[in-house]
């Protein structure tokens, strides 16, 4: 007894000890669980002990309602069948000659009025000879019904109505080929046929799958079900009828044929079952409802105080459950809480809030470790965004300043050439251009300009080219009404003719042309760079944007290498996205067209939105 004890007392420390070293989360698992554990086992053995002995009770009185319900049902059907047979008996068959009064309309009358239920209405001579028949058919020629066993019984118990076992009706012939399975119902009937008054037989098969839709609308729990017997014990309706026949399945019938209407109990193949027997009226037959002893537990209750009692009891229970659990989560979740709405605060892009720091060992090294975070964030954030617009200041300035200084001096030297040789007005248009292109490119530090004046800055810049090639070669430059009231980034274009003058252009003599156009198409903005110089093969033109730059190239004074135009792609692109920029196209001998895609973007939407 002693070690016992001593062994309790250890495992007890154990858990006291694994408990305060717990992290929250098996705290609060353990904690909810035990309690919903404790709750669930304490109502569990409540319903037990308060309902163990009544459920037996209750569920055979359930299935006996069930029964005595489909009892009823199939008593109606059953006695509105005898009574057809007595209209047709009494009625029609009794009261006429049939020599001088057919009566081929009364039986397809009362058919017609019962076809849902009755699948044929027949009468027959005390030799089988047949008399009548609704619908019309024709008696097969191989079939004798006096040899039936339906018409033996009426012939012998005259007196009576008698009803058969499931059977297949072949007596006639079907030219669909579709026979269904039937109970006949037949009685012996008095004939009479001018003076001589004779026995026949008069039959009705009722339709099988009448009595199958009774039972089919029988529930007796999840594995319970009925069936039904003639007074000899031979199964008339089973849910496993084909098996049955078959022999791959047995039932017990439990002498059924003997047996009192009620309940009672017997172990079939090892288990114990639930069983109901209700007789159906005239008949002799026999209702059985079988219900295992183990399914009794899935049924519901029927009785409302029970029902009363089970929600007050779990009401109670819950309530205890949840005074427990809302101490327990209020000591563990409301730090929890708080530590949320800083987060919150956190990520609604507030880095300098105050995290709530407080609980237990956890939640506050977990708020001391995200205010520490938020703070680090903030100062790593501020670090990026500053070197950011450095660099990208930086890129800015220097793309803009890689104009080639040579342009200037040679067309100081263009000037200076103009005025020795007394051409005064041609000077003047040198200067005046020269004038108008620097005025631009400066644009008061603005990056951004309208479409017409980034044009207006490359058609002076061509002027002086022409002047200075001597004539060699011709320009365009169009642009529709829409497309100059769009904003571009400034020195843009001077670099692509630029390019086109000294790849295109150095070797033409006279026939030289460059276009430039601008065009707005949809959301974008188009302006393409086109001549008709020596080109390129397309293969080449691909790489001019994405190959790397030697130290050479970009050393040369000279736009030879392709730089400007990688430049210009590389300042698009950093200025509005990765989905813009050049498109080259080339041929060798043919020219080469550069197209710029830019964001259509009115120059005074633009102006405001940088103001702001």
């Amino acid at each position: 007894m002693n070690r016992s004890d001593n062994i309790i007392k250890r495992w007890v420390k154990c858990l006291l000890a694994l408990y305060e070293k717990s992290s929250i989360w098996n705290v609060v698992f353990f904690s909810f669980t035990i309690s919903a554990a404790l709750a669930i086992l304490l109502i569990g053995i409540s319903l037990y002990s308060r309902f163990s002995q009544q459920m037996e009770y209750l569920i055979r009185e359930e299935n006996q309602a069930l029964i005595v319900q489909a009892n009823k049902t199939l008593d109606s059907y059953l006695r509105n069948l005898m009574k057809v047979s007595d209209t047709l008996y009494y009625s029609v068959i009794k009261n006429k000659d049939l020599y001088q009064e057919p009566v081929t309309e009364e039986f397809q009358l009362l058919y017609d009025a019962n076809k849902d239920y009755i699948e044929n209405i027949v009468l027959f001579t005390g030799d089988g000879e047949l008399i009548e028949t609704a619908p019309a058919a024709k008696l097969k020629a191989n079939v004798d019904p006096s040899e039936q066993e339906w018409f033996t019984a009426a012939m012998s118990r005259s007196e009576n109505i008698h009803f058969s076992t499931p059977k297949l009706q072949n007596l006639f012939v079907k030219n669909d080929g579709q026979y269904r399975w039937v109970i006949s119902v037949s009685r012996a009937v008095e004939i009479t046929r001018g003076r001589e008054i004779s026995q026949g037989v008069l039959l009705m098969d009722i339709r099988y799958d009448m009595i199958e839709q009774v039972f089919d609308n029988i529930s007796l729990g999840n594995n319970g079900y009925t069936y039904l017997v003639d007074r000899e014990g031979t199964y008339i309706y089973h849910p496993k009828m084909q098996l049955i026949a078959s022999g791959a399945y047995q039932d017990s019938i439990l002498d059924a044929s003997d047996l009192q209407d009620g309940n009672y109990e017997e172990i079939f193949q090892g288990e114990k079952r639930n069983i109901t027997i209700k007789s159906v009226g005239y008949t002799g037959w026999k209702i059985v409802g079988v219900t295992p002893a183990a399914a009794s537990w899935s049924r519901p209750t029927s009785g409302i105080r029970d029902r009363l009692f089970i929600v007050f009891l779990a009401a109670f229970f819950m309530y205890l459950l949840f005074v427990v659990n809302s101490y327990i989560s209020s000591k563990i979740t409301n730090p929890i809480k708080e530590l949320e709405i800083s987060v919150k605060e956190l990520e609604g892009g507030d880095l300098n809030t105050q995290v709530y720091v407080g609980g237990t060992y956890e939640i506050q090294h977990l708020g001391t470790s995200i205010q520490i975070m938020a703070r680090q964030i903030q100062s790593l954030m501020d670090d990026i965004v500053a070197e950011h617009e450095s660099k990208r200041k930086s890129e800015l300035d220097t793309l803009q300043s890689q104009i080639n200084p040579h342009f200037l001096y040679n067309t100081l030297d263009i000037i200076v050439w103009m005025i020795e040789n007394e051409r005064q007005s041609e000077a003047v248009k040198v200067v005046t251009a020269l004038a108008r292109f620097f005025r631009i490119s400066l644009s008061k530090g603005k990056t951004v300009i309208p479409v017409r004046d980034e044009l207006e800055h490359v058609r002076n810049y061509l002027m002086i080219q022409k002047m200075r090639f001597k004539n060699r070669f011709e320009y365009e430059i169009t642009a529709d009404e829409q497309a100059g009231q769009l904003a571009t980034i400034k020195l843009i274009l001077q670099p692509l003719v630029e390019n086109a003058i000294y790849h295109g252009m150095e070797y033409m003599d006279g026939d030289g042309l460059i276009r430039v156009e601008a065009k707005q198409k949809g959301e974008d903005l188009l302006i393409s760079i086109e001549d008709n110089g020596l080109g390129m093969p397309q293969d080449v033109a691909d790489t001019l944007l994405t190959r790397e730059t030697s130290e050479k190239e970009k050393n040369q004074s000279r736009k030879g290498s392709g730089i400007g135009l990688k430049n210009v792609h590389e300042r698009i692109r950093l200025y509005f996205g990765q989905d813009y920029g050049l498109q080259i196209f080339s041929e060798p001998d043919e020219g080469t067209r550069i197209v710029i895609r830019l964001p259509a973007v009115p120059y005074e939407e633009w102006e405001k939105k940088d103001m702001l």
